[in-house]
């Protein structure tokens, strides 16, 4: 009798599980489900913001444009769709073995998406390899990334202002690697979030040799505070 009790209730215990499981996979189906017009919209405003980066390369060829923005779009298609698709919720809670400190939302739906099959990165840039030449590349990278290599070099040589040569090929390189990588992330917010983890690298490699990047940047901040004091000063002078 008590064998049957027992067989009875880890059956129900799985029947428990199995319903919860159901129910918690037909709200993720219900909370992801796009309607067919949002989806049509969702489509155009990626096959505009595709030719758009297209038309900018100024490639005098038709076909080759047709090519390069079906690429483009089915790149960012897949980007987001994988990224609306699995949510941040499928990493379980935890922490950043590195820092010790709590996984954010953000770093849990990074190591999502970070999931996406290589293959969709891969026809990427094959695809535009394929077309274009090493600097018509980039362009299209840096329109992924809102030209986020050329502004975050330009701050580090604010801030460090002798910069070397050596130096800047070596920062300039892990800049566009994060571009790279960045490209199949849905969001600017997602993006910079990569560019983050190459700037620690950055700022790793400068203390590493020789530089104190903590002493550079405050004093970089204490000298644009001191200008925008005097400024500000001169301007009540003025008046």
């Amino acid at each position: 009798m008590m064998k049957k009790l027992n067989i009875a209730g880890i059956a129900l215990v799985a029947m428990l599980m199995l319903t919860t499981l159901t129910k918690a996979q037909e709200q993720t189906a219900t909370k992801s489900a796009t309607t067919p017009e949002a989806q049509a919209k969702a489509d155009a405003e990626v096959d505009k913001k595709a030719t758009d980066w297209v038309s900018s390369l100024n490639l005098n060829d038709v076909a080759k444009q047709a090519r390069v923005k079906e690429l483009i779009a089915t790149h960012l298609k897949a980007v987001r769709d994988w990224n609306n698709g699995h949510s941040y919720e499928s990493v379980p809670a935890g922490i950043n073995p590195e820092s010790g400190k709590p996984l954010s939302t953000m770093d849990r739906q990074i190591i999502v998406n970070s999931s996406l099959p290589k293959s969709v990165h891969e026809n990427l840039m094959a695809g535009l390899r394929k077309d274009l030449s090493e600097e018509q590349v980039e362009a299209v990278l840096d329109k992924y990334t809102i030209g986020k290599v050329a502004f975050t070099l330009a701050g580090y040589k604010a801030i460090v202002p002798d910069l070397t040569a050596t130096e800047e090929a070596i920062i300039l390189a892990n800049l566009k690697q994060a571009r790279e990588q960045a490209v199949d992330f849905k969001n600017i917010k997602q993006v910079s979030a990569i560019f983050e983890i190459y700037k620690t690298k950055n700022e790793q490699y400068l203390n590493n040799n020789g530089r104190n990047w903590h002493q550079l940047f405050k004093a970089y901040v204490d000298a644009a505070k001191a200008k925008k004091a005097a400024d500000a000063a001169a301007k009540k002078t003025a008046q």
